[in-house]
């Protein structure tokens, strides 16, 4: 799941990809949601939020939404330079070792969050939860070649209209060649999306019983997930 990539990497390694990592990113987010009202990984929800907040006066909250963004930039260049650094010394789960330092970065960020007062705990929470998952999305993406994003939905929902679309068209008799519809994509797409709402579910559930501990859990997960790819 965390090893093979370009022409050795199979749907089956994408589908596991983007089950278990978009359950994950859907847990995180909801929760950071619950806690503050703000999405960690809602980069056009807070983009629109920049504006709209600036034109209406609260300056406070639109400086928390740039914020976001660039803590998510910063998260996504982060992983990649960390998966450069380790293609240059030839070692091998370069994608798994991004995986491992967000898993890392969880904790840090349940330890700190723990010591503060419920007051900032939300907001230090959310902005956290950008950072990392920026680093998830981008070892995803550049493990999967931009199959799997698993916390950008809108693009994936974008991409299920498409192949739907597709699909309905499978009969039309074409005067130029057309890309086909692909089963198989409508399938990655439409999992990764369902893993990512399920996670979401269990995320705040899980959030409202035991606060920051979720943080530790998802850790875990993830280390779980990226360790075996290292050992290899």
């Amino acid at each position: 799941m965390l090893i093979h990539e370009g022409i050795t990497r199979t749907p089956e390694a994408d589908r596991k990809l983007g089950l278990s990592l978009a359950a994950v990113a859907g847990a995180l987010n909801t929760a950071g949601f619950y806690a503050v009202g703000l999405y960690a990984s809602n980069m056009t929800g807070n983009v629109s939020a920049i504006s709209d907040r600036t034109g209406t006066g609260d300056f406070a909250l639109a400086a928390e939404a740039l914020l976001l963004v660039l803590l998510f930039v910063l998260g996504s260049a982060s992983s990649t330079l960390l998966i450069r650094y380790r293609r240059r010394r030839s070692v091998r789960g370069s994608h798994a070792f991004s995986v491992c330092a967000e898993a890392f970065c969880l904790v840090v960020l349940g330890l700190v969050t723990l010591q503060l007062d419920e007051a900032t705990r939300g907001h230090a929470l959310v902005l956290g939860l950008s950072f990392t998952m920026g680093l998830q999305n981008a070892a995803v993406t550049k493990i999967s070649e931009a199959r799997v994003r698993t916390t950008h939905v809108t693009g994936m929902v974008t991409d299920i209209g498409i192949e739907l679309a597709r699909w309905l068209d499978r009969g039309a008799p074409d005067r130029v060649p057309l890309k086909p519809h692909d089963p198989v994509r409508l399938q990655l797409h439409l999992l990764t999306v369902g893993s990512f709402l399920a996670g979401g579910l269990v995320g705040v559930v899980a959030y409202r019983a035991v606060g920051v501990a979720l943080l530790f859990a998802a850790a875990a997960i993830l280390a779980a997930l990226a360790l075996p790819a290292l050992r290899r």
